[in-house]
Parts: structure tokens; sequence; C-alpha cells
């Protein structure tokens, strides 16, 4: 059952419209909803993972300290689920649930157990890096699909990386906009190092799934934008507070 009330969307909608977001909307989290349905068979808890697509970008302030934006919009998402659903208390938690039984285990549980809830706001803060959180902090055992649930949610997340060139040019432009009280040295420093990072890694997308949909076409547009961000003009020191 999903844990996103009415009430839930109706509030989280007017943080993602308000007028100073211009790619961090309710767009983005539809397209991610889109993708979390079309690969709904890979993910144990698709519901937790629902809440956290939901929830990761509720808190956007530009002017916020790195990492700020995903402790704050993670507690939200905790504060508002435990409102919304309560806190059980369950004698064990398996490892494992299967997708198509997860509906008849919530029913029974008339709320949401605290295990589960901390993996909400553990994807969450997650986004901050775009690093996959390990099997300890998430409170599972080592290879438990929780693990790769939240691998896929990182993975979806930058998705629009490997979108199509007129897609990935309107995202860097609303990006932008969104950072417009960024001189524009700063910006192509800042935006410039942040894509670099991605592009350093040896994987950008860390499961085979979206590895093999999308790295190739991401790695691409990264290039194509770092070349065009390093031909505008001088760099100087940014602070970390530019996002990708």
């Amino acid at each position: 059952m999903s844990l996103i009330t009415p009430s839930i969307i109706q509030t989280l909608t007017a943080h993602y419209d308000a007028p100073t977001r211009h790619y961090h909307t309710t767009s983005h989290i539809s397209a991610l909803l889109d993708l979390l349905k079309t690969h709904h068979s890979h993910f144990m808890d698709p519901y937790a993972v629902e809440a956290a697509i939901w929830f990761h970008d509720a808190i956007y302030d530009v002017h916020a300290p790195a990492g700020q934006n995903e402790v704050e919009s993670a507690a939200l998402a905790v504060r508002t689920l435990r409102e919304q659903h309560g806190i059980v208390e369950l004698e064990s938690e398996p490892d494992s649930v299967e997708p198509d039984k997860l509906d008849k285990l919530d029913s029974t549980r008339q709320g949401i157990d605290a295990e589960r809830l901390e993996r909400i706001r553990i994807m969450i803060e997650a986004t901050a890096t775009h690093t996959a959180p390990s099997a300890t902090a998430l409170l599972v055992p080592e290879g438990s699909p929780q693990v790769q649930d939240a691998k896929l949610f990182l993975d979806m997340d930058l998705s629009i990386l490997a979108a199509d060139s007129s897609e990935f040019s309107a995202y860097e432009k609303a990006v932008r906009q969104e950072y417009g009280h960024v001189s524009n040295t700063k910006w192509r420093e800042g935006r410039a190092r942040v894509l670099k990072g991605f592009l350093a890694r040896e994987r950008i997308y860390l499961t085979d799934l979206f590895g093999g949909l999308l790295e190739e076409r991401a790695r691409v547009n990264l290039k194509n934008s770092i070349a065009t961000l390093e031909s505008e003009g001088p760099q100087s020191v940014c602070n970390a507070y530019v996002l990708a």
C-alpha cells in the first residue's frame, strides 16, 4: 500500500511548485515515478522508494550548505510519514518481501515500522552525494534487496544525465535558473566541477539495470556540457553549494 496520501501530495506539491523552482518540480517527481512504475518488478519495497521520490527534493534552498537540503527533506519525510501512519513495532523484519505481497503486509500493520522509515531517510540523504548507502546504514544484512532498492532510486534520480540532447539542454538551463544568483564565472567553475566528479566515477550508475540503459549517453552529455562550460570563459573558485 502506498505511503503517500492525498494530503501528503497536496503538501509536497506546494513545495515543488514554488516559483523559484525550474527543474526540481513536480515534473521531476513525475518522471521518477514513471521510472519506478516501468521497473517496478526490480524493487523489493517500491512503496518505500515511492516515498523517497516524493520527499527527496521537498526542501530545496539554493543558498543552503551542501547536504543540508537532503537532511531537511529526510527529516520532513520521517516527521510526515510518522504523523500520517504512526509507528508500529515488529517482532522481526523480513530480509525481503515480494513486491506483490507488500499490500497485504502494509494493510496488517496499520502503520510504518521504524526500520523502514529509517531506510527512507537514508535513501533521501544519499541524494546529497549519490553514493550508495551501506547495508549497515540501511539496517539490513549484507546482500539484502533493500540495498539494491537504494541504488536503483539513486540511479533514477540521475537518469536526466542520459536524456536526449534537447531534454538535457532544457535541464541544464532550468538548473541554471535555480542558481540565478550565482555569477556566470562562478557557475561555470562550480558546475564543471560537479559534472567532472560524476564523469570521473568508474560508473555513474550504481546498478547494471540503469548502467546498461544510460551510462554511455550520460557520459556523452557530461563531456559535451563540460566542454561548453570551459569554452565560455575563465574559471574562478566557487562554493560547494552548486549542485547537480
